[in-house]
């Protein structure tokens, strides 16, 4: 099968990892002949875990009343419009409206067009070394230039500051549309924005009249230990993104703002973002019962105990660093080569850990905000096995 999929299916790098999966459940990942215990969850997707019996149960009783009706936003699905009631009741009041596209990155090129839109305006700002997507739009802001040269020209009137420089809000002005950032940066390795620099931001952008646009794809969906990283700021954001988990492993993808300025997208013209599939019945069912299920059994909460259980047994002399929040955990490793060695070793032992866009010595934690106790004990003794194992080779 491995030779099936190089040949008709498109690649992304030339050494994929190539596991030919027969099964997931829980915090399990299985092939023909051994099981993997996954500390990556479809990169922050699945954190209710696989085959979760309550998502399957709610697609398999949405299909049997319909499924794909009508494009986005003509006919009444109830599903969808329970999933937008429930968001606006878990956020501040001023995010009371939502548009439920595709994916994560749609949603990103929707809340540009949406900024550009209500204020008139075309300069843009975002991070250095941020990620919002691979499409036109969402790879015109991202601030990785090794990931962006070969796609030039991209968009116009994009400019990248540093990620918590103080100094470098003074690029925001009068003719700025919007500001778009990760609390969390996930591609630079987990970088946490500073409570000074988000409050000064967020006022700066008050000033100007700059949109303010909260990308939380990764961080999302009680995985930072809140439903969103935003709020462990103390500031709101004029349109939060949000995504990969919120289908509970099936994809989705939404932006979330103030209905005044949501209705921008219904005039001049008319139809300012449509979608074919946003706001799927059958997907939408699966968003209701993922954040119904965290809000039920608090894993936003747990999510803040079970990292501090990661931290305490993940103490090496080859990991430089533990960085993130919750769940979104990267290991900083002393080399690039150590980074690759534990991802290759750890595969063959039975545990899936990752890497991280940008910083290639990070090793990306993401697991399912199900996993128990003592799957992450096992994990991590088995991290710090192989370290001791082979850290005159690395």
């Amino acid at each position: 099968m491995i030779k099936k999929f190089i040949k008709y299916q498109g690649q992304t790098t030339e050494n994929p990892l190539g596991l030919e999966v027969i099964k997931a459940k829980g915090s399990y990942i299985y092939t023909k002949d051994k099981k993997y215990l996954d500390f990556v969850a479809g990169v922050s997707v699945n954190n209710l875990g696989h085959s979760n019996p309550i998502i399957n149960n709610a697609i398999i009783n949405q299909l049997k009343d319909y499924s794909h009706v009508m494009v986005y936003g003509e006919f009444i699905l109830k599903p969808s419009i329970k999933l937008c009631e429930l968001i606006s009741k878990i956020l501040p009041s001023k995010l009371d409206s939502t548009y439920l596209t595709n994916s994560g990155t749609e949603a990103i090129e929707a809340s540009l067009k949406l900024a550009k839109r209500s204020t008139g305006r075309q300069k843009i700002i975002s991070m250095i070394n941020s990620y919002h997507g691979s499409t036109h739009g969402s790879l015109s802001v991202s601030g990785f230039e090794k990931r962006k040269r070969r796609y030039r020209p991209l968009l116009p009137n994009i400019f990248h500051i540093n990620f918590n420089s103080l100094s470098d809000l003074e690029l925001i002005d009068n003719s700025t549309s919007c500001v778009i950032i990760e609390p969390i940066q996930g591609g630079a390795g987990f970088l946490q924005a500073n409570m000074k620099f988000l409050k000064e931001l967020r006022k700066k952008c008050d000033d100007t009249g700059a949109i303010l646009i909260f990308d939380e794809l990764q961080s999302g969906l009680g995985r930072t230990g809140k439903m969103f990283a935003f709020q462990h700021y103390d500031i709101i954001p004029d349109i939060l993104v949000i995504g990969k988990a919120l289908g509970g492993g099936f994809p989705i993808g939404a932006l979330i703002c103030n209905k005044r300025l949501m209705d921008k997208f219904k005039y001049n013209p008319i139809l300012g973002h449509i979608t074919t599939f946003g706001g799927h019945p059958v997907i939408a069912k699966a968003g209701i019962e993922t954040i119904k299920y965290i809000l039920k059994k608090n894993l936003q909460s747990k999510a803040l105990h079970k990292e501090k259980l990661f931290k305490s047994v993940l103490k090496h002399e080859l990991i430089s660093e533990i960085r993130g929040k919750g769940l979104m955990i990267a290991m900083i490793m002393k080399s690039e080569k150590i980074a690759n060695y534990l991802v290759q070793e750890c595969l063959k032992k039975g545990l899936i850990v990752f890497f991280l866009l940008y910083e290639k010595k990070a090793i990306r934690i993401t697991p399912p905000l199900t996993i128990s106790k003592k799957e992450i004990k096992i994990g991590c003794k088995l991290i710090i096995k192989l370290l001791n194992e082979n850290k005159i080779k690395c």
